[in-house]
């Protein structure tokens, strides 16, 4: 009876406050669901996700129809010419107003040999121990214990599936609380985000008017290093170039040719290195052009409490690229990164070889001020300036006769970076919903480093976006040991709860 006469007067308090729970509130209807919310996540993410397997992307794709159905919304595959995307809408009486959310189901691949568990795709329940080690411990132990730093390992768990299962569980908060939103809520699932998104421009033009929305709200990404609630305005874009360089047709034996067939690993390691200088600038001329910082954009990088020594620490750096004045300065300019290079065998299988090819594969990080068309002309030009001939194709014969310096390259932009003003309308909604959860003010963050395909929406539905991040930053995402720390699980599940219960008017 005692728990009974307190459920009451906790309704009963919620029906006084409207439609708007307090922190307090939040935080009791959070610890009702928590746990039912770990069972989602432990559910979604046991499937695998990789996007390079479609039937992998099925069992994911009828999951969250299942889900979504099963809380009355609709749902519905918007076809493409691969794997569809999945757009659930839930319309509530007397609304006028729609908000777009973005979430994405597909996983980066796994490498079974470093995660330090029996299958990435088992979540396990992990603590640290006294030698900074993360051990396994009964999943069983959460029904009556809770350490806000144990952490869920499996793939997925923070990039994207965690978020999925925060707004699940939120919105079954709401539910049995008698509470829903004042606006329609739209979600947007995509399934080849980890992929870039290839199909997902082309979708937003030919479904514009089911995406039809006022505001967007992305669940995706890591908060700020402190790990405080945090927002985000904008996110950088991603373009991709391949880069091949060419020495004898076969590999041939180093004693024999060696100083006189030309090394393909030297060629791109000196092309590479002519694209920066020592200290992490790219020396292309133009390449940072059309962007500049007013003193009040000064102030927001300085706002951030960013701990440049503990950054510095934990990725075990002595030093960093000086590419702007610190961290936050930095993510405004355009990136170009060495994501990868191979060429011929190294360990126990290294050959005295000249080898045949090498191979970079380069991204760059876009910022709305650089135009990506741009941005890859400057570089073919460089590569040019630098006396090679790019062929889009390995060459014939007869092209390696007639070309002393050869490179092969492919390019491909995927989607353009996105930003939306902190004092919009959008953000002063945000800022609202996040202080009634956690009683402070988020970190506000201008653009975020990573990409995510929003630009899409952002131009052709002519809406503003922000970012809500809710899991830890040391999370591994699209590393061996990806985790999500339990106290940004419940979190996450405060923001959900606050966003969909603050009016959108």
């Amino acid at each position: 009876m005692k728990n009974l006469y307190f459920i009451f007067l906790f309704f009963a308090s919620i029906s006084v406050f409207g439609q708007q729970p307090s922190k307090n509130q939040i935080e009791e209807l959070t610890e009702q669901q928590w746990q039912h919310g770990l069972s989602l996540l432990t559910d979604i993410v046991s499937m695998p996700n990789d996007a390079v397997f479609p039937e992998q992307i099925e069992v994911n794709l009828a999951w969250c129809e299942n889900q979504f159905n099963q809380r009355g919304y609709t749902a519905e595959r918007l076809k493409t010419s691969g794997i569809p995307l999945l757009l659930v809408e839930k319309k509530q009486p007397g609304a006028t107003k729609t908000a777009l959310f973005y979430f994405h189901v597909d996983g980066q691949a796994v490498d079974r040999s470093r995660w330090f568990q029996p299958d990435p795709y088992t979540p396990v329940l992990k603590t640290e121990n006294e030698k900074g080690e993360w051990v396994i411990i009964p999943m069983e132990k959460l029904k009556n214990e809770y350490d806000e730093d144990w952490r869920i390992f499996a793939r997925s768990s923070s990039d994207d599936k965690g978020p999925i299962a925060m707004f699940l569980t939120g919105w079954d908060a709401l539910v049995d609380a008698g509470i829903s939103p004042n606006y329609n809520v739209k979600i947007i699932l995509d399934f080849e985000e980890e992929q870039g998104s290839p199909l997902l421009p082309k979708a937003v033009i030919d479904y514009k008017d089911k995406l039809a929305a006022d505001i967007m709200l992305i669940m995706d990404g890591p908060r700020h290093t402190s790990n405080e609630p945090t927002l985000s305005y904008g996110a950088r874009g991603i373009a991709e170039i391949s880069l091949t360089t060419y020495g004898p047709k076969l590999p041939q034996h180093s004693g024999h040719y060696g100083n006189y067939a030309p090394n393909p690993g030297f060629l791109l390691a000196q092309l590479l290195a002519s694209m920066k200088d020592a200290e992490g600038k790219v020396t292309i001329p133009g390449y940072y052009d059309g962007i500049a910082f007013t003193d009040a954009e000064q102030a927001i990088f300085a706002a951030v409490p960013d701990d440049e020594a503990a950054i510095n620490k934990r990725l075990g750096l002595g030093r960093t690229d000086q590419v702007g004045k610190n961290y936050q300065e930095s993510m405004q300019y355009p990136s170009l990164n060495i994501r990868g290079m191979r060429s011929a065998w190294v360990g126990s299988e290294a050959r005295t070889i000249v080898p045949d090819i090498a191979l970079a594969e380069l991204d760059i990080r876009l910022v709305p001020e650089s135009d990506p068309k741009r941005l890859l002309a400057l570089i073919e030009n460089h590569i040019q300036d630098q006396g090679f001939t790019i062929l889009d194709h390995d060459p014939s014969d007869e092209e390696r006769m007639r070309y002393p310096k050869i490179v092969k390259m492919t390019k491909s932009i995927s989607y353009q970076a996105f930003r939306t003003p902190m004092d919009s309308d959008a953000g002063v909604w945000l800022r609202k919903a996040m202080n009634r959860a956690y009683g402070k003010e988020p970190v506000q963050i201008r653009i975020s480093g990573g990409s995510i395909p929003i630009s899409p929406f952002v131009d052709a539905l002519g809406i503003p976006a922000v970012t809500i991040p809710t899991v830890n930053s040391d999370n591994n995402q699209h590393s061996p040991n990806e985790n999500l720390r339990l106290g940004n699980y419940k979190e996450g599940i405060y923001a959900i709860i606050s966003v969909l219960t603050e009016p959108l008017n």
